[in-house]
Formats: C-alpha cells, structure tokens, sequence
C-alpha cells in the first residue's frame, strides 16, 4: 500500500480499505455526507457485490482478482456542463496507466477503457453532486480486469491475458493515481484544449467505418467528432452528422 503515496502531491492519501461491500461509490458518497472522506480519499475493495456500471448496469467481477476503487474529487472550479471533461481526464489516466503492461489499450465513448482488437478491459462511473454554478463533489468508480484470466461470457479481456502475467494491484492504483492528478492539475490551470486532443487522439474506433444501431435502426457510420459537452458524432454513408448522448447509440 505504501507505494500508493509515493506517486502523488494529494490522491490517495487516504485509503479506506475493504475487503467486501456492496459498491465503492456508495461507500465514498456516504463519506461524503458524513465528512469522514475529503478531496483524495479512495476506498478500494477486493470485492464489490453490487457493482454499477453506466446507466444501473451491473459490473460483474471475480473476487479478489480485479480492481474496484472510488476516488473523491471536490472539482468547485467546474461549471456542471464541463462534467465530460472528468470522465476524458479519467479515461486517459486509466488508459496510460494500463498502457504500461499492454500496447493498444483505447478509450471507448463515454467511459469504458477497451483494447483496439475489441477486448473489453474496465469501465468508469462518475456521480457528481452540483448546484447550479459549479461541480461540488464527485466520485469517480473505476473497475477493471486485472488478472482475471477466465469469463463467463465473451467481451471481456484483462490485463494479465493482454501482457501474460499477473499485475500487482497496488502498483497500478499507484500509476492510474499519478496519471489522474497529473492531467487534474492541468484542468484546475484551465487547459481543456490538451484533455480534449489527447482523449480524440486515444479514441477508440476514431475516423474508421463501423456498424452501430440507434432508435432508427443499423447503419454504418464513422466517429468524426465530439461536442463539448461530450456528445458522439457519428456520421453515416450519407454524409448525416447525428449527435448522440450516453445510450443512445449501440457500438456493434
């Protein structure tokens, strides 16, 4: 655990640590409200029973073998329409730290880290509490496939199948940590310009032909865009730009 502090100025310096509960993020937003967790404060645990995924869906996970934290940021400085820059700083942070281990490693729109053969290797749920002006608190869930090496279903990958060895769990809390206060700090300065380039550039499926299906139906389309406020654009073979929010199109 002592490799977790050395990394970073104020992530992780205080750990709350579980060996089992139910969700990560509920554990730190009810920290929150009690004032026992601040801005840095992770709760990780080696088993998560009710893990959520975007939108209610459920994050499946072999105890012991994978990585579930929550992280505290208290990002007051971000108007609530900026809320899509959270999910690109910790998409990349999850996607450098990875790409470490494994080459490929990609971010998929809005928040799951893939890699570019199709691989599923973890997913990311950002719950931000906020008033009118500004971004209060928000927890950032991160759960990904370390060493899991046997699914029950096709879809997923994981880290020690893509580099062919067993990952330490502390390690890698400690790069993805280092990697998410660095790109942080560059938000709190005012630099969207470079988040927003470097998550285009890491996007997965990015300026290439590909199925996708949305309320209308299945089409060919090409992601040849992104709003400000995190929108996919995807334009088809009929040169239509449509814009879509979370769930409203399907990767095929």
């Amino acid at each position: 655990m002592h490799k977790i502090l050395a990394n970073t100025v104020f992530l992780g310096k205080d750990i709350i640590y579980m060996t089992e509960c139910h969700s990560t993020n509920d554990v730190a937003a009810a920290k929150i409200k009690d004032g026992t967790a601040r801005e840095g404060s992770i709760v990780l645990t080696d088993t998560q029973t009710k893990g959520r995924g975007q939108r209610g869906n459920r994050w499946y996970s072999e105890p012991g073998k994978n990585l579930t934290f929550s992280l505290v940021l208290a990002p007051t400085f971000m108007a609530p329409g900026a809320q899509f820059d959270l999910n690109r700083m910790v998409a990349l942070a999850v996607k450098e730290a990875l790409s470490r281990y494994s080459e490929g490693i990609k971010v998929k729109w809005p928040n799951d880290i893939v890699h570019k053969d199709g691989g599923k290797l973890g997913g990311i749920l950002i719950e931000n509490n906020l008033t009118q002006s500004r971004i209060e608190t928000s927890v950032v869930g991160i759960g990904l496939n370390l060493n899991q090496v046997d699914f029950a279903f096709p879809g997923p990958t994981s880290v020690a199948v893509l580099s062919g060895h067993q990952v330490d769990k502390w390690e890698m809390v400690s790069n993805i940590l280092g990697e998410l206060e660095k790109r942080y700090i560059h938000l709190k300065k005012g630099d969207r310009k470079s988040l927003e380039d470097e998550y285009w550039d890491n996007l997965y499926r990015r300026g290439e032909w590909a199925t996708y299906e949305d309320s209308a139906g299945v089409f060919q389309g090409m992601i040849t865009g992104l709003t400000k406020e995190g929108r996919l654009i995807i334009t088809n073979q009929q040169g239509k730009e449509n814009h879509y929010a979370f769930k409203e199109v399907k990767f095929l």
